[in-house]
């Protein structure tokens, strides 16, 4: 054997011992750092399901949060608006930027487990705590802006909520009131109408009784509310609480959460507020005469409404969907009047399913014909539904002549009213509640 041979077997020997040994330390401090990882994996406690459920709530809040402003804004500004944009797109950027750095930091410290990860953690911990502030801050200034947003009484309002109702009462007769801007208009289609804005004088000491109508325009659960006062010798008149539209604008329950609305009070003639809904919109209307009160609450919830009028004229308000809606604002003042006769139950803020509190709680008596069968909630919608009876009225009126529109006006009640039992007035209080609580377990 040559001596480069020799020489060639003892170096390449050499480069292989080398080799080994080098990749032994390498294999070596793979599985140190393997087992430092490892280490801290077990040092880090693991999270509860109370650490789990805060995270999950904390998440659910910014997003709900975020959405609320959002949503605002939108209702405010519009969605063509470039503030709009420019809110979104921060708010969003903001959000999507602490989702990132919540979840890279996690990433981080699953792959890393040396100082410098444990720096980037700390630095990652850091980004997340400036990004909530930052987010905190921006809701925070969106919140007070929202609440800082002030009702008008001047816009370009729609013709059947421009006039705002107002009265007042003759100085030797207190019950004479006279009510100026009383709707009456002449409905052609569900846009079209004949304006008329009348003046009308009433006597409180003549109240007969209060009926409750109901008209349906989205489904079972949603219906707009109106309440109509009856009147020994005259035509009934009735109350709503409507939004304010300006023109062009169209209602939306989302929006009316987001002070986009202004409230209105308006008092109409029925053959003006019921007609339009019964007949020009082709909406589902009910009318429920109100049993069991005296005439002294019929005049007290009366002078609510003029309370309402004096409220709304000396200081705009807003609209609440859920808050302040056609609906509840009639509870609250009814149960000013009534007390504990109206217990508060969730169908106040469920408007579609008002005429069955009412018949709970007694309010729509049970054997409306005396000597015949009790009326179940089914036969008080079949009896009160007024849109057979209303089909084919005719609603204009060819003369000017405000006798002529009063007659029709009343003709309208009268024939809505046909075929529905009309309760008369309770003596006492005493008599009242009784009636009420035995007609509530008859209904029951």
């Amino acid at each position: 054997m040559s001596l480069r041979s020799v020489f060639s077997r003892l170096l390449s020997s050499h480069t292989r011992s080398r080799l080994s040994d080098s990749r032994g330390l390498e294999n070596r401090g793979l599985e140190s750092l393997d087992l430092k990882r490892k280490t801290l994996e077990r040092k880090q406690p693991k999270p509860t399901w109370r650490h789990r459920l805060m995270t999950f709530l904390i998440a659910v809040t910014l997003l709900l949060s975020a959405l609320w402003l959002l949503l605002a804004i939108w209702y405010q500004y519009g969605v063509s608006s470039v503030l709009t944009w420019l809110a979104t797109i921060a708010i969003v950027g903001i959000l999507a930027a602490l989702l990132s750095t919540r979840y890279w930091d996690a990433v981080t410290r699953v792959l890393h487990s040396d100082s410098l990860s444990n720096k980037k953690s700390i630095g990652k911990g850091t980004a997340t705590k400036l990004i909530i502030g930052v987010y905190s801050a921006i809701w925070l200034i969106g919140l007070g802006w929202f609440f800082s947003i002030e009702p008008q009484q001047d816009r370009e309002w729609m013709a059947e909520v421009d006039q705002r109702v107002s009265y007042e009462r003759v100085a030797n007769n207190p019950d004479l009131i006279t009510l100026t801007n009383v709707r009456n208009f002449d409905w052609q289609t569900e846009e079209d109408a004949t304006e008329h804005w009348d003046n009308r004088t009433i006597d409180l000491s003549k109240l007969s009784g209060v009926d409750v109508t109901n008209s349906y325009w989205m489904g079972p659960l949603i219906a707009h509310t109106l309440v109509s006062f009856r009147f020994e010798d005259d035509r009934p008149l009735a109350f709503s609480f409507e939004i304010r539209k300006e023109d062009g604008e169209s209602f939306s329950a989302l929006a009316g959460f987001f002070r986009r609305y202004e409230l209105s009070l308006i008092a109409a003639e029925e053959r003006d507020i019921i007609y339009t809904r019964s007949n020009a919109r082709g909406e589902q209307v009910y009318l429920f005469p109100i049993s069991n009160l005296q005439q002294h609450e019929v005049k007290s919830l009366f002078e609510s409404y003029l309370t309402a009028a004096d409220d709304l004229n000396a200081k705009p308000a807003w609209y609440n969907t859920l808050l302040s809606n056609c609906t509840n604002i009639i509870f609250y003042m009814a149960r000013i009047v009534s007390g504990d006769r109206l217990p508060w139950d969730y169908r106040i803020w469920v408007s579609g399913w008002l005429p069955n509190y009412l018949y709970d709680v007694g309010m729509l008596d049970a054997t409306p014909e005396k000597g015949n069968q009790p009326w179940s909630m089914n036969t008080w919608y079949e009896r009160t539904h007024i849109n057979p009876k209303a089909k084919g009225f005719d609603n204009q009126v060819n003369s000017q002549s405000d006798i002529d529109r009063d007659k029709n006006s009343r003709k309208f009640s009268q024939q809505i009213r046909h075929d529905i039992p009309i309760p008369a007035l309770a003596n006492s209080q005493a008599s009242a509640e009784a009636k009420a609580r035995s007609t509530a377990q008859a209904s029951n």
